[in-house]
């Protein structure tokens, strides 16, 4: 995020294949991407998760297997061996691009043998609820991660490890959360569902001191493997936020580095983020959820969006330092837990709005990127096969704009509901400026300034093929097709 117009990429979407060959893949497209102006990858769970070769990598089972083990019926995970990950991150690292590690401290799966605990069921919806006394339950809380046989650590996890599970052996037919013996739900956590501490799986206890010393010595041993740049921590509403300042402090002390740190809130209410920035004292971005939902609501809405208000509510246009601006991701895309669809018309909007301005920190979306297609089940039961668009041309354009133009004082336009524009006036090394124009609904033009006289620009997605000249004030109408946008560079 330091450099300036980074732009980050997450690299892979829920269905990337599950044939091992996302790190080889990063190997072999990182020059390409760095050539295109990408400055980081944010790269999937790296450690083998509960379903093996097939696991996305949020259903965790073992941090220190990161595809070297045989362990829950492969060696590789999803996404490739321990070596090919290493080297994935070498070869990124030498074509100029930073990596970011997915990290998730929020929940255990796939366990290897069960245990007997007391607890109390919760309501699964109200937290605060208990629904049945005090019992005795078989909790499958016991990790004993027989493949790696005591390599790296020899911590075996237990039950008194977490705070609470969501399955009962005596008793599976229960729909509960049981919080287990002498815990209680961490504080400073999303208020959704009364207490939103417990997501899934065995949830870690944040207040035990032996789970906050493995945590904090498996960062370590992370950076000391890998040499990450940075992390994305996943479901941090989930976790007390005071953890991650203090896990994300001891590992910069730790490799005497200032390693970057985004954090995945999501929740569209832009006060709940800003809490979790006070909390943590401003020392991890998140992900700005809030502006993504604006992007869905306007590309299902049409022309009947008011586009001067697609930044209201949103943490860029409040805490543009901490933002780290998104279109869409594996989560929000379609057949997902948190489905929340751009329309293909839109996403070139949405990405011009989030590479080709000046606050912020972009994330490009792989499945936006490449295009996807796959199959699944949808929330109705039924079977769907869905196809998502690649944008990489429109998209390259914007990174080329964003790495030669996008610099220098910035004009906004917002005073049209269906035609908004801004222009960057350039500086001493990045001279010429940028003027960028969309539009829900018809084709327009806005009078803006770009401050070079008599000047010819030329818009480089090639929506518009005829040149506009500037008048003698460094002024012009400068022209968009109907649900389109138009990037304008000096010719």
């Amino acid at each position: 995020m330091s450099e300036p117009n980074g732009v980050m990429m997450q690299y892979f979407h829920w269905y990337s294949p599950d044939d091992g060959s996302l790190w080889q893949q990063v190997a072999d497209k990182a020059a390409e991407l760095a050539a295109a102006g990408i400055t980081s990858l944010w790269l999937p769970p790296a450690y083998k998760g509960t379903g093996g070769g097939m696991d996305v990598g949020y259903g965790v089972y073992d941090m220190f297997d990161l595809g070297e083990f045989d362990q829950k019926g492969s060696v590789r995970t999803k996404y490739g061996t321990k070596a090919e990950y290493i080297n994935a991150i070498k070869v990124a690292k030498a074509a100029g691009i930073r990596i970011y590690a997915d990290v998730v401290f929020n929940h255990r799966l796939g366990a290897d043998e069960a245990e007997d605990v007391e607890a109390t069921p919760f309501n699964m919806d109200d937290r605060n609820a208990p629904i049945g006394e005090y019992q005795t339950i078989k909790a499958w809380t016991h990790f004993t991660f027989p493949g790696r046989a005591g390599k790296y650590s020899t911590m075996e996890w237990h039950w008194w490890h977490f705070d609470a599970i969501d399955y009962n052996a005596y008793n599976e037919g229960e729909s509960a959360v049981y919080l287990l013996k002498g815990k209680s739900f961490d504080h400073n956590v999303d208020q959704e569902k009364g207490n939103f501490d417990y997501l899934m799986g065995c949830d870690l206890d944040m207040e035990n001191p032996e789970v906050v010393g493995e945590l904090k010595y498996w960062g370590e041993w992370c950076y000391d493997t890998t040499d990450i740049d940075g992390f994305r921590f996943d479901a941090v509403k989930h976790v007390s936020a005071e953890f991650f300042q203090q896990w994300l402090e001891h590992v910069r002390q730790y490799a005497q580095r200032d390693l970057f740190a985004v954090g995945e809130y999501w929740s569209y209410e832009v006060d709940a983020l800003h809490h979790f920035i006070e909390t943590t004292n401003g020392t991890v971005n998140l992900f700005d959820a809030p502006l993504h939902y604006n992007f869905h609501v306007a590309s299902q809405a049409g022309e009947n969006y008011d586009l001067t208000k697609i930044f209201d509510n949103t943490l860029v246009q409040q805490q543009p330092l901490l933002a780290v601006t998104l279109v869409e991701n594996h989560d929000s895309q379609p057949l997902q837990s948190l489905e929340s669809i751009v329309e293909p018309w839109f996403k070139p909007l949405a990405y011009a709005l989030i590479l080709l301005r000046e606050a912020g920190y972009p994330c490009i979306f792989y499945g936006d990127y490449y295009g996807a297609h796959y199959q699944d089940t949808g929330k109705d039961g039924n079977e769907y096969e869905i196809w998502m668009d690649a944008h990489q041309f429109l998209i390259d354009k914007f990174l080329h704009a964003r790495q030669n133009y996008a610099y220098g004082e910035q004009r906004d336009y917002f005073d049209h509901p269906s035609t908004i524009g801004w222009t960057r006036l350039g500086d001493a090394e990045h001279p010429g400026g940028m003027a960028v124009v969309l539009t829900n609904g018809e084709g327009g033009g806005k009078w803006m300034e770009i401050g070079h006289p008599n000047a010819t620009y030329i818009d480089i997605t090639e929506h518009v093929k005829e040149p506009i000249v500037t008048n003698d004030e460094g002024s012009a109408e400068f022209r968009c097709n109907g649900g389109s946008v138009s990037v304008w560079v000096k010719q």
